[in-house]
């Protein structure tokens, strides 16, 4: 019999079901002869560059890849060389980038900063205030303290206007983040949501709300909300909520948010206390015909395929860490695509990389792997498991490495066997079957787990069992 892999299920302390996601594994749903679906490795992670601190974001303007580095605003060239173009303030914390036709755009500490390629500046008009975040639109760098939303006068981005102070007045909320979504701005606060429209008024906030757009949920903190720029699925992606609700994962479009997370997504987040949610980094991947929203926690990240989600009906989520068991701070953030390839920064270290296929180690490190079945149920009746055979495709290892898989299984979804393991073969071994032989036995139910190491480089497409019932 075909055992579905794509998602597991486990129990916990509580006497509920809990959905198993694929860790370090993407679920690929596409007819291939073998199943309808196959999980292949995560992308592997290659040293790019050193620069003076650890990444706190990253975009490409005019061609070339700026990134803020501890507290340095640096270039990298296509090679990973590294330059200081200017000091920003802060250490670890995210910023904000964006840019207008004349000059890169930077909010760190507080603070608003300018590169136009060759001299470096800082606004320092104390009508600015404090910048939590801000947003280029329609000529204007738009700010907002949390409270204000503030515009740069339009022939002079280093002077305010105090008379054109702006507002969201639909909630008393404060303002977590500022986003463009299309070309009008968005106000996102705690609770709400916020959309306006350029109406050009002399002397006065050049903005007006747009009544109708609101929505009645918002977002937690700063960088826990990115715009999802594809045509189809246009919209705000957010974690927070409305009023006298819990943090969930939403999509916000036309006036109306989507509960995108699932029960087992809100029960992850229940894990984390409000504090730790809002420092949340919220970010949008499309490459090969896929389109992953990535939200990075302080041990893993979770990651939405969107485009997946809406061919199947249902959410599609996988995690990502970087450890060989257990969660781990993921070691991808800020992925921006420049130079033909993709560029991240590595949250924990002063580096930066780039992904590849062809391995699934982040930084030369290996990382492992993990997925587990949905229940086994033959009815009430028992059942002998004489094999297990894990149909993969094998051969993409180290030359010289012989990588194993192990095995173990759960009747109840909480305590599990002893592993087995069979080796995953070595490097051009195309052909290697990994098969597990007199694997025990099932009152009426079981569960099956399976791990690995980013060494074994394996995309396993089927799990097939020779079961012989006992009545």
């Amino acid at each position: 019999m075909q055992i579905p892999i794509l998602n597991g299920v486990y129990t916990d302390a509580d006497g509920d079901f809990r959905t198993s996601y694929p860790r370090n594994l993407i679920p690929v749903f596409k007819k291939q002869g073998i199943s309808n679906g196959y999980v292949k490795p995560s992308d592997g992670i290659v040293l790019f560059g050193t620069g003076p601190g650890v990444d706190r974001g990253g975009i490409v303007w005019n061609g070339v890849l700026y990134r803020a580095m501890g507290s340095k605003l640096v270039s990298v060239n296509s090679v990973g060389s590294i330059s200081v173009l200017g000091e920003i303030g802060g250490s670890t914390e995210q910023v904000t980038f964006d840019y207008s036709f004349d000059a890169l755009a930077v909010a760190s500490n507080g603070n608003l900063f300018y590169w136009d390629g060759g001299t470096f500046t800082q606004v320092v008009d104390a009508d600015l205030g404090t910048v939590v975040d801000f947003v280029w639109v329609d000529g204007y760098f738009m700010t907002t303290d949390g409270i204000n939303i503030i515009v740069t006068e339009l022939n002079d981005r280093t002077a305010i206007n105090p008379l054109k102070y702006g507002s969201a007045e639909i909630d008393p909320d404060s303002i977590k983040c500022m986003l463009k979504l299309g070309n009008e701005p968005n106000a996102v606060g705690r609770y709400t949501i916020e959309s306006f429209k350029n109406i050009t008024t002399a002397n006065l906030f050049p903005f007006q709300r747009i009544d109708g757009a609101a929505i009645k949920r918002g977002s937690i903190g700063t960088h826990c909300a990115c715009v999802l720029p594809v045509d189809e699925f246009s919209g705000i992606a957010f974690l927070g909520g409305g009023r006298n609700e819990p943090c969930s994962v939403w999509l916000g479009v036309n006036g109306s948010s989507t509960q995108i997370a699932t029960a087992e997504i809100d029960k992850l987040l229940r894990g984390y206390s409000e504090s730790d949610l809002s420092l949340t980094k919220f970010e949008v991947r499309t490459d090969k015909n896929q389109t992953f929203l990535y939200v990075h926690l302080p041990d893993q990240t979770l990651v939405y395929d969107i485009k997946t989600s809406k061919l199947m009906g249902e959410p599609v989520w996988f995690t990502l860490t970087s450890s060989i068991v257990g969660n781990s701070k993921y070691r991808a953030k800020n992925l921006v695509w420049c130079y033909d390839k993709w560029i991240v920064g590595d949250p924990t270290l002063n580096t930066l990389g780039y992904f590849v296929d062809s391995v699934s180690s982040h930084y030369g490190d290996v990382n492992g792997w993990e997925f587990a079945t949905s229940i086994i149920y033959n009815e009430s009746r028992g059942a002998l498991f004489h094999e297990l055979e894990l149909v993969c495709l094998t051969g993409n290892v180290a030359l010289g490495a012989n990588p194993v898989v192990w095995t173990s299984y759960s009747k109840d979804g909480v305590t599990w066997s002893n592993e087995r393991s069979v080796s995953a073969g070595g490097q051009g071994e195309r052909n290697k079957r990994l098969v597990w032989l007199q694997q025990g036995n099932m009152q009426d139910r079981r569960i099956q787990k399976f791990r690995g190491t980013s060494d074994s480089h394996l995309t396993m497409a089927r799990l097939e069992a020779r079961i012989e019932p006992l009545r």
